[in-house]
């Protein structure tokens, strides 16, 4: 039987409970693989799974899509995108958290090095990756994230909006170091860092090395116990080199790119 031979009151049928059961790709599926499943000897089975599994798959891209675009990433970067011949030490451990295990441990992810090294593209990539497997992810700067809290704390809904990120599977925190914190904003800043503490994932890119995030903080001890907090269940990776913006445009390297680097070694 040909799917024109199918009878019209079959077809209507199918469409309505597809419509009703909010998946109307079902119809598609359904149609397009009724021939290959009668030829091919199919049993009812076999063609329920093939549709359901079809429409799973669409949802899953649709999701992620969704949620990639929820995160706040400002493009969307890939592993497979990055150049590892410029970091080939960073290949392993980044391949390896692209099995997403670290976020069902809730571990965290510490990038640290210069500018231009390609510490946002990995952060990026990974909430990417982080996304297509089910999470939820958000992005945005250190500098972005402390307006946030401040604006919640002001609004007296600190603790309820520390509550609702916990629910997102990873946050992504860009350029810590970048520009110093008043002592309300590092508190702020600490208070985020402890929420998730053991309860969710972190991934956080830095371009100084932990012994200047005083300097950062204003605060020896609020950088120690922030430092704790995350490098406790973390996997901390250097990146090395000068920026690949620089590349073949005559500068080797950026103001401060050394004391960095020696630091980080």
């Amino acid at each position: 039987m040909s799917p024109q031979t199918v009878p019209t009151e079959t077809i209507k049928q199918i469409t309505h409970l597809a419509a009703a059961l909010k998946a109307p790709r079902i119809t598609e599926s359904a149609a397009r693989l009724a021939d290959h499943a009668r030829d091919a000897g199919w049993t009812h089975e076999d063609y329920l799974a093939a549709v359901l599994e079809r429409e799973v798959a669409a949802r899953n891209a649709s999701g992620a899509q969704l949620r990639i675009r929820a995160a706040g990433m400002p493009a969307v970067k890939t592993i497979e995108d990055f150049d590892f011949d410029q970091q080939p030490a960073a290949r392993t451990p980044v391949q390896a958290l692209a099995s997403g295990a670290y976020l069902t441990e809730h571990r965290n992810v510490v990038l640290l090095g210069p500018p231009g090294t390609g510490k946002t593209h990995v952060a990026s990539a990974l909430g990417v990756t982080a996304a297509r497997q089910g999470h939820r992810v958000l992005f945005a700067t250190a500098t972005d994230w402390v307006a946030r809290l401040g604006e919640a704390h002001d609004r007296g809904r600190l603790p309820a909006e520390l509550t609702r990120l916990r629910r997102y599977g990873l946050i992504i925190v860009d350029e810590v170091g970048y520009l110093p914190f008043e002592q309300d904003a590092a508190s702020l800043f600490f208070q985020l860092v402890s929420s998730r503490y053991e309860h969710a994932s972190l991934i956080l890119t830095s371009n100084l090395p932990f012994s200047s995030w005083a300097g950062v903080f204003g605060d020896q001890v609020v950088a120690a116990a922030m430092i704790d907090r995350i490098v406790h269940h973390a996997d901390v990776i250097a990146l090395k080199g000068a920026s690949y913006r620089l590349r073949d445009r005559g500068i080797d390297t950026l103001p401060s790119i050394k004391a960095e680097q020696k630091s980080l070694d």
